[in-house]
């Protein structure tokens, strides 16, 4: 089937949904699925848009809320995970995933489903190792702390998912797994995107809980964006003694939703001809999500997931044939996922513009649906019971008291803290940023005062030299050549096409390793920080 994979999103349905179309009508077909992977920005009017981690200044209504209201119709499924720039009072309605509009689909926080028998799984959010180990205690209103602590990924999601035993074919995440940029074309990376250098010298860049679900899970293939630059690899895992050959995992990252920009790839991916043409749950993943109920934890107090070291009764939940009978049986044996959206919250009306909605937690008649049937724990009815009962006692109900802020630092089990993102990347909208102040101006030339670790043709073999010092990858792994300008799975690989919007040029057949030709000028840049608008409806690589 034909699946369309978009970067971030930035509630630009209306292009993005215009671009399919011209697509199908210069290529082979229609476009089957659509899978965004984050900031998605799924707001419904100017409450959510408070809720939403960006300054003032770039909070803008976008089309979705035309989805929302029914006005419009999303021509093809399509399915999300959540990034750093989110709605995220309104994702906050559906962690274990649901409808946010007719035929648009939130995997929630982390979620596994099936369409027409390819599975296709994913987690929400970017990694923060301060928050990493804490429970989901943040709810609507957020204060300056938990409006950006709400979507760093916790480690209970990735337990979870690392429960997981069956195959999966499709992974979604919003950052890079960590070192993934070692096993495709680097060196046009960092001539890219140069600011990227001292973190992927240092191997900081990307998520260390990303790369750990991909050595375990071993997809078919892994999407993400996030980074604002279109980027290839192609991962070779090490055999298992069950497996005859070592499994692959095609990784596609993609730029942002702009003109001339590479944010929509369409891609040939194998399904199950007999598979119902609707979405469905996945029995595996249910049956996880209800053996790991009683770990839900909604504070902000730091804890570890239970392992086999002698301190806890149960560690392993994976799922037993009998188990997943029982799941089975929960559903009726149809593990269909009801069509079941409905508005929770009054959509905009750009004729009857409301500055002041009042924001509230609410609960999202599908989650109650689902947890009902799977007899599991709404997290958002344990927070309000966790008020509630703060409130009996005569505490205060700030979120300081459910959690903790950013000032108290932990680093989990990971060496190092990540956005995922570099400390000067100026493709980002920096939230620190004093909306009023001076406009900050940072060099992006190439030097850096960092020595380069570029090979030349020659030594494009000898890979390991440059990062045998700093580099930590996983020993299940191996190294691909810096310099490798295409998929070596390009021959097998039936074509991919990269749609730019805007471009009435014939669309040309690419293979998946096709890398974005949007380069960094060789020449000392000056570049406003905060105003490479994410939002802005053209190039900003032209601005300066």
């Amino acid at each position: 089937m034909r699946v369309a994979v978009a970067g971030c999103c930035h509630g630009e349905l209306d292009k993005i949904y215009e671009t399919l179309a011209l697509a199908e009508r210069r290529g082979p077909g229609p476009v089957d699925l659509l899978l965004c992977c984050g900031d998605f920005q799924a707001v419904r009017n100017e409450a959510d848009l408070r809720c939403m981690a960006v300054p003032p200044k770039y909070r803008h209504m976008q089309t979705f809320y035309r989805y929302y209201s029914g006005e419009k119709k999303a021509p093809v499924l399509t399915i999300f995970i959540g990034g750093n720039h989110e709605a995220s009072n309104h994702l906050q309605e559906l962690p274990y995933g649901g409808w946010v509009a007719p035929n648009i689909y939130y995997l929630g926080l982390a979620g596994v489903v099936k369409y027409r028998g390819v599975r296709i799984g994913g987690i929400s959010g970017i990694f923060k190792s301060h928050d990493y180990r804490k429970g989901h205690f943040e709810c609507p209103p957020y204060n300056s702390s938990t409006i950006r602590s709400i979507y760093h990924v916790r480690n209970i999601e990735v337990y979870k998912l690392k429960q997981l035993k069956q195959p999966v074919d499709i992974f979604l995440s919003h950052d890079w797994p960590r070192s993934i940029y070692h096993y495709g074309n680097k060196k046009q990376l960092l001539k890219t995107k140069s600011f990227f250098r001292q973190e992927v010298e240092n191997n900081t860049l990307g998520s260390p809980a990303a790369s750990e679900l991909l050595e375990h899970l071993k997809p078919a293939y892994w999407f993400s964006a996030h980074l604002h630059v279109k980027f290839a690899a192609l991962m070779q895992h090490q055999a298992t003694d069950k497996e005859q050959a070592g499994k692959e995992t095609k990784f596609l990252a993609l730029d942002k939703c702009l003109p001339h920009r590479d944010f929509l790839q369409v891609l040939e991916i194998e399904h199950d001809p007999s598979a119902p043409e609707y979405l469905e749950y996945d029995v595996e993943w249910l049956t996880i999500l209800r053996a790991t109920d009683d770990l839900i934890n909604v504070t902000g107090n730091l804890w570890n997931m239970p392992e086999n070291n002698g301190l806890h009764t149960r560690w392993d939940y994976t799922a037993t044939e009998g188990a997943m009978k029982e799941v089975l049986e929960k559903l009726n044996h149809d593990p269909k996922v009801p069509c079941n959206f409905s508005m929770t919250a009054a959509c905009y009306d750009p004729s009857k513009p409301q500055t002041q909605v009042q924001l509230a937690h609410r609960i999202n008649p599908q989650t109650t649906e689902f947890c009902a049937q799977l007899g599991i724990t709404d997290i958002n009815v344990m927070l309000q019971k966790v008020k509630e009962e703060r409130h009996l006692c005569g505490e205060h109900e700030q979120q300081g008291d459910l959690g903790t802020d950013d000032s108290e630092e932990d680093h989990s089990e990971y060496n190092t803290d990540t956005s995922a993102l570099s400390s000067i990347n100026p493709d980002e909208i920096m939230l620190d940023d004093d909306e009023e102040g001076e406009e900050e101006v940072v060099s992006t030339c190439s030097d850096m005062n960092t020595p380069s670790v570029e090979p030349s043709s020659d030594q494009a073999s000898d890979f390991s030299t440059s990062f045998s010092d700093i580099r930590n990858l996983p020993s299940s792994m191996f190294v691909s050549s810096d310099d490798a300008s295409c998929s070596p799975a390009g021959g097998e690989e039936k074509a991919s096409e990269t749609v730019e919007s805007g471009d009435e040029k014939d669309l040309t057949e690419f293979p998946l390793k096709r890398l974005s030709n949007e380069h960094e000028p060789e020449q000392r840049k000056k570049i406003k920080r905060r105003n490479q608008a994410i939002y802005a409806a053209v190039d900003d690589d032209n601005d300066e």
